[in-house]
């Protein structure tokens, strides 16, 4: 059986009083494109930044690849690609030199064909002072130089951030090449659409705590559905008291929208005594089914 290429066992992090995240246990298969969802604040940058040991935890543990993320963090780093949510970089350097500095770090050898290859495909000016970039351009010296030495993991935070549609179109194109040629990619984010598209299992982190993991797909094929009803007359969503009914809201004209967990057959039954003329119950989004669980 292999090992897990991440291993997060009750990964705690206090910042004085303040939770960063409390008891986080997961577990990444290698070779598996991940999601990490939640919203600002939720604790999937406080997770990351320990993985990457920019910080230390206050409890618990985390490995990759088999090593300890703080006693074999050089071993780690050579083996890993980082993109964090905010592109820095030595200001003073020119693109190459910086991304040839980074390959030599890495010990990725000579990483000057690496380095054209993807340059040439982000359209990113080699020659050009990193002071002198956009955010859009900043973000593609961060991809690059997490690629440049064909890290067996790429643990990304808030990726596309400065990237323009056709730029993020380029980019999942690559990571999806790259994972096909072996390579485990993490990928944390709030945008909830790309998760959809590029992820086969997601984490969903609220408060500082995994609140489900699931495969994406099972996570749709839950019996969680959104319901639409109208009526003759205007109802009040206080009146709509009945088991399993969450997230109720007032549409327009005289319509109610919700989540529903419970028995279908049961709510049918008791919408009949109702004055409804249309119903509609459908599957929801992925983004509906993320805010049901940071609401309930």
């Amino acid at each position: 059986m292999n090992d897990p290429i991440i291993d997060i066992r009750n990964l705690t992090k206090f910042y004085g009083k303040s939770r960063g995240i409390e008891n986080v246990n997961l577990e990444m298969n290698r070779g598996e494109v991940f999601g990490f969802i939640g919203p600002n604040g939720a604790g999937k940058s406080t997770t990351i930044r320990i993985l990457m040991n920019l910080i230390f935890p206050t409890g618990g543990s985390a490995r990759i690849l088999g090593m300890d993320v703080v006693r074999q963090t050089k071993e780690i780093k050579r083996k890993t690609g980082y993109i964090p949510s905010d592109a820095n970089a030595y200001s003073y350097m020119e693109v190459e030199e910086f991304l040839n500095y980074f390959a030599r770090f890495y010990e990725a050898g000579d990483g000057s064909g690496r380095i054209k290859e993807l340059a040439n495909l982000f359209e990113l000016d080699l020659k050009r002072k990193i002071s002198d970039l956009s955010t859009g351009n900043k973000k593609k010296v961060s991809i690059v130089q997490s690629l440049v030495h064909h890290p067996e993991l790429l643990i990304m935070d808030e990726p596309t951030t400065g990237l323009d549609p056709l730029m993020q179109a380029l980019f999942f194109d690559l990571l999806r090449k790259e994972n096909q040629r072996g390579m485990s990619i993490f990928f944390s984010s709030h945008v909830l659409s790309e998760v959809q598209m590029f992820c086969r299992r997601v984490a969903i982190i609220k408060e500082g705590k995994i609140i489900q993991l699931e495969d994406i797909e099972t996570l749709r094929k839950k019996q969680l559905k959104k319901v639409t009803i109208e009526s003759e007359e205007q109802v009040k969503p206080e009146s709509l008291s009945f088991p399993g009914v969450v997230n109720l809201a007032a549409g327009r004209g005289n319509s109610l929208t919700f989540m529903f967990s419970g028995n279908i057959n049961e709510l049918i039954k008791y919408l009949s005594g109702k004055m409804i003329i249309n119903l509609m119950i459908e599957e929801p989004s992925l983004d509906e089914i993320f805010m049901h669980y940071y609401q309930i």
